[in-house]
Order: structure tokens, then sequence, then C-alpha cells
């Protein structure tokens, strides 16, 4: 399986826990259970599971610890009524997002996180650049587009306005045309010219529009808090969402799929779900995966002990219908600006300045607590 385990008696040892708290543990999705492949009547526990709750811990009965660690996976650091990620499951505003995503568009679920009411349609356009950039063909030309037609000055308009004509703009920088009053979905798929990629399409752009405080929502409520723009606040998201270990990993994945025996496995495993990514199965329900694709997506779950992340998902998408090259990554930054935009709104309506300190150390190394 590729995953270290431990006994029970370890496990709670380690932790210094009782037996009935490890099972509470387990129960709540915090540390993954397998049956034993030498005796079935026995469970095992998964030993980096096990060692991040200990790690944790140790945060929590040092403070200036958990202060230095709070950046990295650690503890919140600010409060959100957008999305929330628990027991691995993903919520938007409360609703189940996999259930959300089964007939929710794009534009709907930037509604709903926004504090709109669901089903409210986009009906208000704002007029688009006359010059549009022609379709992306990767991630650096879908950057350079968003950002060029980001920066082209507007009147000031409603907030509605304002959010649908970003998502409209981002649409266009992969797809080199105006969207228009058609849903966002079967727009990309009319300009990819794969029709019967559009449901797929739908799914992933719904359940790739918010996750929580990622790196790229970070940064977007950091810009958000000095007053900026939305414009400016989404482009600071697309920064963030470009590099390697964020967005930026469907790249890798590509590498992998086109060349398994020569490119290094990513890693696939989120560390938000235990049980591996809920949101992959549900983008790629129905979609006819490649039978290389198929057989290293079966291979991959099995190493890691669940779902792989959604980078892959959306790398598969894109190589099962055909789609451009770079489209997965079109596809995740799209979608994302959803959530981007209720993450500047929220941070704007605070009135707070995002500004942490930093611990002063020589050399790289830190001072002694």
């Amino acid at each position: 399986m590729g995953i270290e385990l431990t006994s029970a008696e370890a496990a709670s040892s380690r932790l210094g826990i009782s037996r009935p708290s490890l099972y509470a543990y387990v129960s709540r999705g915090l540390i993954r259970s397998f049956t034993s492949p030498h005796d079935p009547r026995q469970r095992l526990y998964a030993l980096d599971d096990v060692e991040a709750l200990v790690a944790r811990k140790t945060r929590f009965r040092r403070p200036t610890v958990a202060a230095a660690t709070a950046l990295d996976w650690g503890l919140p650091v600010l409060e959100t009524s957008i999305t929330q990620i628990k027991d691995g499951r993903l919520f938007y505003r409360g609703h189940d997002a996999l259930g959300w995503a089964r007939a929710a568009t794009l534009e709907d679920t930037a509604l709903l996180l926004i504090g709109g009411l669901p089903g409210e349609a986009f009906r208000l356009l704002s007029r688009l650049p006359r010059a549009l950039p022609a379709p992306a063909d990767g991630v650096h030309a879908f950057i350079s587009n968003a950002m060029r037609l980001l920066s082209e000055p507007v009147p000031k308009e409603m907030r509605i306005v304002e959010v649908a004509a970003i998502l409209r703009l981002m649409a266009a920088a992969a797809s080199g045309a105006d969207p228009g009053l058609e849903p966002l979905h079967r727009h990309l798929a009319r300009a990819w010219k794969a029709p019967q990629a559009a449901e797929a399409i739908r799914r992933a752009l719904v359940l790739c529009a918010d996750h929580e405080l990622s790196s790229s929502a970070f940064a977007v409520r950091v810009t958000a808090s000095t007053g900026a723009s939305l414009r400016n606040a989404v482009i600071a998201g697309l920064a963030a969402l470009g590099g390697p270990y964020h967005g930026g990993m469907t790249e890798r994945v590509r590498a992998f799929l086109e060349a398994p025996d020569k490119v290094p496995v990513p890693n696939f495993r989120h560390r938000l779900y235990p049980e591996g990514d809920p949101r992959t199965a549900a983008i790629l329900e129905n979609v006819p995966l490649l039978a290389c694709d198929g057989t290293i997506f079966r291979a991959i779950a099995d190493t890691a002990g669940g779902t792989p992340s959604v980078d892959a998902a959306l790398v598969m998408l894109e190589r099962a219908y055909g789609l451009p090259r770079g489209a997965a990554f079109s596809l995740f930054a799209v979608g994302r600006s959803a959530g981007w935009l209720a993450h500047a709104i929220e941070q704007r309506s605070q009135a707070r300045l995002i500004r942490p300190r930093a611990r002063y150390s020589v050399d790289g190394e830190p001072p002694s607590s």
C-alpha cells in the first residue's frame, strides 16, 4: 500500500491517549485505519497521521511554536463564512460541495460564495475589451492573458456586475473570445471544440471554486486587506496559483502522465483529506479516461491510500477530451476566481489590514524561545 502502519497500542502510546480516544480520532477522520494484511480481525493505523497529531499537540503546548507554524498548515489565522473543510468533506456556505456540483454552474457558485441568492442570474454584463488575446495554450499564456485583461481600466460598477465581469474576463483569457450570456462551462467547451465535455467542465469549475484558505486565497485576502480593488486582488491570487506547488501542479501531473517511467511521481495526496480528495471522483464521473490514465489513477489511489488530488483529475479530464494543452490549469484558475472574489469581498468588509509579525533570526538560526 505504501503507507507505514502501526498498532493501536503503539499509536495510543505515541499520542498519550486511551484506546477509546484513538477510535474517536479515527471516527473524526484524523487518523486512517486499515485491516491488517496478516490478521483480518486486527486494525492498523497510519503512522504519518499519528505523527501529524503529535506535532499538532506540541504546537498547542508551546504558543511561540504555534504562532510560528500557523502559516504552515497550522492553527487557523482568520475566520471565514465562505468554505469549510471538515471530516474529509468540502462545504460552500453550509452546502455540501459535491452535492452542489451536481447541477450548479460556476455563476451560481460565485453568487453563493459572495453571499448572494443561489440561482440569481448574471444578466447585467460589463463590456469586455474589444481586443481579446489569443486563446491560452499553457499556464504562462493564461496568466499573461488574464493579467492583461484584468488590468484594463473600467468604470466602477455594482458589485454583482463587477463579479460577473471578472469571471467572464477569466474565461476569455482561456478561450480568447467573449462568453456573452452563455454559461461559462458551455462557452469553454465550445471554444475548445469539445461540447461533449461541457458537463465535466461544469463540475470541475464548481469544485475548483474555493478551498478554504489556500495559498492563493490568502494572497487575495492580504491584497484585499490593503483596500485594493477586486481585480487586483484576483491578480494576486492568479500569481500565487501559478506556482508549481499550487495550481501549477497540473503541469507536473501532465509531465508524469506523459512519461511515467521518466518523470518522478508527484505528491498526489492532499493533507486536508486523509482518505483522499473527494473532488477528484466527482470531477471524473462519467469521463472516458484514457486507458493508460485509468490504470495509473488506480495505481496511485492504491499507493496513496485514497483518491489523488484535484490536480490529477483536471489533467485526466483534459487528456480524456483532447482539450488544449494547459486547459487543466485554465479550469483551475477560472473556477477558483469565484472563491477569490468571495474572499476579497469578505476581507474588505472587515476593514482590517492583514499584517503578521516575523521573528528575526541571524543566518537562518531562530532565536531561543
